[in-house]
Protein backbone atom coordinates (compact mmCIF):
# COMPACT_ATOMS: atom_id res chain seq x y z
CA UNK A 1 0.00 0.00 0.00
CA UNK A 2 1.44 3.42 -1.22
CA UNK A 3 2.25 5.86 1.57
CA UNK A 4 -0.65 8.22 0.68
CA UNK A 5 -3.35 5.47 1.05
CA UNK A 6 -2.32 4.05 4.01
CA UNK A 7 -5.03 3.27 7.01
CA UNK A 8 -3.63 5.83 9.06
CA UNK A 9 -4.31 8.36 6.30
CA UNK A 10 -7.52 7.27 5.52
CA UNK A 11 -8.11 7.62 9.04
CA UNK A 12 -7.47 10.81 9.37
CA UNK A 13 -9.38 12.15 6.54
CA UNK A 14 -12.58 10.61 8.15
CA UNK A 15 -11.82 12.24 11.45
CA UNK A 16 -11.26 15.66 9.65
CA UNK A 17 -14.29 15.11 8.00
CA UNK A 18 -16.70 14.00 11.15
CA UNK A 19 -14.89 17.26 12.89
CA UNK A 20 -15.65 19.60 9.99
CA UNK A 21 -19.31 18.40 9.64
CA UNK A 22 -19.17 18.95 13.41
CA UNK A 23 -18.05 22.16 13.67
CA UNK A 24 -20.22 23.17 10.48
CA UNK A 25 -23.36 22.09 12.37
CA UNK A 26 -21.74 24.07 15.96
CA UNK A 27 -21.64 27.30 13.89
CA UNK A 28 -25.61 26.43 11.46
CA UNK A 29 -26.74 26.43 15.64
CA UNK A 30 -25.09 29.32 16.77
CA UNK A 31 -26.49 31.17 14.00
CA UNK A 32 -29.92 29.28 14.48
CA UNK A 33 -30.01 30.61 17.92
CA UNK A 34 -30.08 34.34 17.05
CA UNK A 35 -32.79 36.22 17.33
CA UNK A 36 -34.99 36.88 13.92
CA UNK A 37 -34.70 40.84 14.94
CA UNK A 38 -31.09 40.97 15.59
CA UNK A 39 -31.07 39.93 11.52
CA UNK A 40 -34.10 41.70 10.09
CA UNK A 41 -31.22 44.31 8.66
CA UNK A 42 -27.83 44.32 6.77
CA UNK A 43 -25.21 45.40 8.59
CA UNK A 44 -22.08 44.60 9.35
CA UNK A 45 -21.08 41.30 7.93
CA UNK A 46 -24.33 41.05 6.62
CA UNK A 47 -24.44 43.94 4.59
CA UNK A 48 -24.62 44.29 0.39
CA UNK A 49 -21.58 45.31 -0.77
CA UNK A 50 -21.18 47.50 -3.69
CA UNK A 51 -19.09 45.20 -5.78
CA UNK A 52 -21.76 42.54 -5.54
CA UNK A 53 -23.52 44.54 -7.44
CA UNK A 54 -27.45 43.41 -6.30
CA UNK A 55 -25.82 39.55 -7.23
CA UNK A 56 -25.63 40.20 -10.65
CA UNK A 57 -21.94 39.37 -10.01
CA UNK A 58 -22.30 35.80 -8.51
CA UNK A 59 -24.82 35.36 -12.01
CA UNK A 60 -22.41 36.57 -14.75
CA UNK A 61 -19.10 35.52 -13.47
CA UNK A 62 -19.73 32.43 -10.89
CA UNK A 63 -23.13 31.48 -13.49
CA UNK A 64 -24.68 30.87 -10.10
CA UNK A 65 -28.14 29.80 -11.26
CA UNK A 66 -26.87 26.95 -12.85
CA UNK A 67 -25.49 25.07 -10.32
CA UNK A 68 -27.12 26.38 -6.94
CA UNK A 69 -30.21 24.06 -6.64
CA UNK A 70 -27.39 20.92 -6.37
CA UNK A 71 -25.83 22.53 -3.06
CA UNK A 72 -27.20 21.37 0.19
CA UNK A 73 -29.60 23.65 2.25
CA UNK A 74 -29.49 23.19 5.62
CA UNK A 75 -31.85 25.72 6.45
CA UNK A 76 -34.81 23.43 8.07
CA UNK A 77 -31.67 21.30 9.61
CA UNK A 78 -33.34 22.62 13.45
CA UNK A 79 -36.17 23.10 14.77
CA UNK A 80 -37.76 26.19 13.88
CA UNK A 81 -35.73 26.08 10.75
CA UNK A 82 -36.43 27.83 7.68
CA UNK A 83 -35.84 25.94 4.18
CA UNK A 84 -34.94 28.35 1.48
CA UNK A 85 -35.00 25.98 -1.66
CA UNK A 86 -38.30 27.52 -2.92
CA UNK A 87 -39.17 31.40 -3.07
CA UNK A 88 -42.66 32.36 -2.58
CA UNK A 89 -43.16 35.50 -4.10
CA UNK A 90 -45.96 37.81 -2.83
CA UNK A 91 -46.22 37.23 0.46
CA UNK A 92 -44.45 40.07 1.96
CA UNK A 93 -44.54 38.22 5.67
CA UNK A 94 -42.68 35.45 4.00
CA UNK A 95 -40.09 37.29 2.10
CA UNK A 96 -39.16 39.47 5.00
CA UNK A 97 -38.44 35.77 6.75
CA UNK A 98 -36.70 34.42 3.56
CA UNK A 99 -34.56 37.33 3.75
CA UNK A 100 -33.60 36.91 8.02
CA UNK A 101 -33.21 33.13 6.97
CA UNK A 102 -31.04 33.88 3.99
CA UNK A 103 -28.77 36.61 6.46
CA UNK A 104 -28.60 33.79 8.79
CA UNK A 105 -27.06 31.36 6.11
CA UNK A 106 -24.81 33.96 5.30
CA UNK A 107 -23.95 34.58 8.51
CA UNK A 108 -22.90 30.63 9.37
CA UNK A 109 -20.82 31.05 6.25
CA UNK A 110 -18.61 33.37 8.33
CA UNK A 111 -18.93 31.42 11.18
CA UNK A 112 -17.33 28.42 9.44
CA UNK A 113 -14.74 30.96 8.26
CA UNK A 114 -13.68 31.82 11.08
CA UNK A 115 -13.97 28.18 12.65
CA UNK A 116 -12.12 26.87 9.49
CA UNK A 117 -8.90 29.21 10.98
CA UNK A 118 -9.01 27.32 14.55
CA UNK A 119 -9.54 24.14 12.34
CA UNK A 120 -6.56 24.67 10.07
CA UNK A 121 -4.17 26.15 12.40
CA UNK A 122 -4.64 22.81 14.89
CA UNK A 123 -2.90 21.04 12.47
CA UNK A 124 -0.51 23.88 11.30
CA UNK A 125 -0.37 27.49 12.27
CA UNK A 126 0.93 28.37 8.37
CA UNK A 127 -2.19 27.09 7.23
CA UNK A 128 -4.01 30.05 8.35
CA UNK A 129 -1.67 32.53 5.99
CA UNK A 130 -2.98 30.08 3.66
CA UNK A 131 -6.45 31.00 4.25
CA UNK A 132 -6.01 34.58 4.61
CA UNK A 133 -3.79 34.87 1.31
CA UNK A 134 -6.59 33.05 -0.79
CA UNK A 135 -9.58 34.89 0.82
CA UNK A 136 -7.77 38.36 0.02
CA UNK A 137 -7.05 36.85 -4.21
CA UNK A 138 -10.06 36.24 -3.52
CA UNK A 139 -11.45 39.21 -2.69
CA UNK A 140 -9.15 41.57 -5.06
CA UNK A 141 -10.15 39.71 -8.04
CA UNK A 142 -13.90 39.95 -7.59
CA UNK A 143 -13.20 43.22 -6.76
CA UNK A 144 -11.09 43.83 -10.26
CA UNK A 145 -13.53 41.95 -11.64
CA UNK A 146 -16.97 44.23 -10.88
CA UNK A 147 -14.44 47.48 -11.74
CA UNK A 148 -13.39 46.15 -15.02
CA UNK A 149 -16.62 45.78 -16.60
CA UNK A 150 -17.73 48.98 -18.92
CA UNK A 151 -20.75 50.16 -18.80
CA UNK A 152 -21.75 49.54 -22.13
CA UNK A 153 -21.51 45.73 -21.05
CA UNK A 154 -23.28 46.27 -17.31
CA UNK A 155 -26.35 47.30 -20.03
CA UNK A 156 -26.16 44.48 -22.18
CA UNK A 157 -26.56 42.01 -19.35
Amino acid sequence: MSTLATRRNLLIVLIDAGVWASWSAVCGYVAHRIPPSRLARDRGLLRIRRFEAGGRLYERWLRIKRWKDRLPEAGALFRGGFSKRRVLVGDRAYLERFSVETRRAELTHWLILAASVVFYAMWRVEFVLLIAFSAFVDWYFSLRIFHEQSPRRRRKR
